[in-house]
Order: structure tokens, then C-alpha cells, then sequence
């Protein structure tokens, strides 16, 4: 489906809807240099249980923008959360009455962090996965550098060099070669190096964005606007280097402190970053994730 947004962006839509007498909705966002059609085998499982799976190509990622992958104009980060809202303002009309779950992914769990501190009056529960609450010292210096690499080399330009901080530190804790911090499942790993909608660079335009957005996450200003009723699970390989176990923590401590009744947290002991991509830890991380679910309730939104 073809979803306009607020800005007239016109917006890939990937919908797994074919399910009888649905008892919810499953909104994906996923991670950063891929797009919704890898969470098909996550969402055909969530048809199973009875829940319609809907997940949008984010701003400068897959069918959105396939001819200027890792770039668009604006605000690539503040403008996909909105995007992220009208979708779920959307599916959430057309199956009015029905249990509204998002699932935010690696940088969509950044967006969803993002979405639940403006939009959760549209949500029942939310799924933050292979997250972080990243330091301020480290978002400041991604920033910085990214925003200096825009002004020399242009803003719709790959970031090679952020891009290289970021990702080849990640390598580095495994010393296995390029992308095996991804998942513990090599053949998972080539097949996304092959990917020509994965095996991309984004803009030093997108980074800027993003750390600007991060920035923003934990400012007391905005943690005001969190649903302090609203059931939260945060899952995560407990060896992923995005955040793992000490940056899961960290997440877990900030919610608990900004008064969050339900929020729990579930570590995977040894998966790394894309567990559900982990042919060895699909099932245990789909379990955890199908039984909050089921356990939490649909409001009167």
C-alpha cells in the first residue's frame, strides 16, 4: 500500500493482513539500512496468533526511496516518527476496536522511543528491540561529526567515515570479519551484505537527523509526554553491541524512573544483534514477544 503522510510523501506500506477475524495489529518499524519485507517470517507468525502486521519503508530505505537509498529531504528522523503516527492513526481507524501494538527495531526502536514520548494515546503496548539508551557524550560526538561532514562533503552524500565509526566499532567486538556483529547466523548475515536494499551507506544528511534526534530522547521536556500506564518490553541479544545487556539496562532504569508501571525486560543469551534472524533464537525471542502480547489489554483510545 501506498500511505501519504502529513507532508504528501507518499510512503511504502508492506501489509500482512490476511487473517480472519483479527484480535489485533502489529505495527513494525524497522532498523536502519534494510525494510519491512525482512520481517516477513516475524509477521506471518503474528498472522498465526490472529494479529494483522502492518510495517512502512522508512524515509530513504526500500520502496520509499529506492533510487536515493539512504537519503531523502527534511528531517529524515523527526518527519519518519511522524509518518510512523499517521500509519498508526490509520490502521488503527480500519481495525478501530482492536488490540495496537508497535514494534520498533535497532533505529526503529530509536523512532519508537521517539513515537511514545508524542503518539502512545494511539498505542496498547509497545515492543522496543535491540535498543539502547546510547550515552550523551557519544550522541553529542555523532552529531558533531556528522553535521561537519555534511557542510564538506554535502548533505545527500554517503557518510563513509560516521558510517565506519559506528559500524566497524561493532566488528570490532566480535573480530570475525564485516557484518558478523549482526547475528550469530552467518548465512542471515551474507544474505543481507547481498542485499543491495541492506548493503548501503546512508547520508551524512540521515546521521545528522538521527543523532539530533537521539539528543532529544531523554530530555526531561519529553519524557513528560510518556503514558506512564502504557505496557512496555524491552528485548535484545544479550551480546548485541548496539546495546546489549548494559544499554538495555540503562533503558530499562530510565523508563522505571520516569514512573512506567509495566515495563519489563528480556535478554537473549547469546544472540547478537538481529535475533529474529537467528535461526537458534527465533523461537525463544518470538515467545517472549507473542506472551506480552497476548497478556496486555486493548484500551479505549
Amino acid at each position: 500500500m501506498i500511505f501519504e503522510s502529513f507532508d504528501r510523501k507518499q510512503i511504502f506500506v508492506r501489509e500482512w493482513t490476511d487473517v480472519k477475524e483479527p484480535v489485533g495489529v502489529v505495527q513494525i518499524a524497522h532498523g536502519m539500512n534494510e525494510y519491512a519485507a525482512r520481517y516477513d517470517k516475524f509477521a506471518r507468525a503474528l498472522n498465526a496468533m490472529g494479529y494483522a502486521v502492518v510495517a512502512d519503508d522508512h524515509r530513504g530505505h526500500g520502496d520509499t526511496d529506492a533510487e536515493t537509498l539512504g537519503y531523502a529531504e527534511g528531517d529524515m528522523f523527526a518527519d519518519t516518527v511522524k509518518d510512523m503516527a499517521g500509519i498508526a492513526r490509520f490502521y488503527g481507524e480500519k481495525y478501530k476496536g482492536l488490540k495496537y501494538v508497535l514494534f520498533g527495531f535497532s533505529y526503529g526502536s530509536f523512532l519508537t522511543q521517539a513515537f511514545l514520548e508524542k503518539y502512545a494515546r494511539f498505542l496498547d503496548g509497545a515492543i522496543v528491540a535491540g535498543s539502547a539508551r546510547q550515552s550523551g557524550a557519544a550522541v553529542r560526538a555523532g552529531k558533531f561529526v556528522s553535521g561537519v561532514c555534511g557542510a564538506c562533503k554535502g548533505e545527500d552524500a554517503p557518510a563513509d567515515f560516521v558510517n565506519k565509526l559506528v559500524f566497524g566499532g561493532y566488528d570490532k567486538k566480535f573480530g570475525e570479519g564485516d557484518w558478523q556483529w549482526l547475528s550469530s547466523d552467518r548465512e542471515n548475515n551474507e544474505k543481507y551484505r547481498a542485499d543491495p536494499f541492506c548493503n548501503f551507506v546512508c547520508s551524512n544528511a540521515f546521521f545528522r537527523s538521527f543523532f539530533r534526534g537521539m539528543a532529544g530522547l531523554y530530555k526531561k521536556k519529553n519524557a513528560a509526554g510518556l503514558d506512564r500506564s502504557l505496557p512496555l518490553l524491552l528485548i535484545a541479544g544479550k551480546a548485541d553491541p548496539v546495546g546489549g545487556e548494559k544499554g538495555m539496562t540503562r533503558l530499562y532504569e530510565f523508563y522505571r524512573k520516569q514512573g512506567l508501571k509495566d515495563v519489563s525486560l528480556r535478554l537473549i543469551e547469546g544472540s547478537r544483534h538481529e535475533f529474529l534472524n537467528e535461526r537458534e533464537h527465533f523461537d525463544e525471542a518470538f515467545a517472549a514477544i507473542a506472551e506480552f502480547i497476548k497478556r496486555i489489554p486493548a484500551r479505549k483510545r
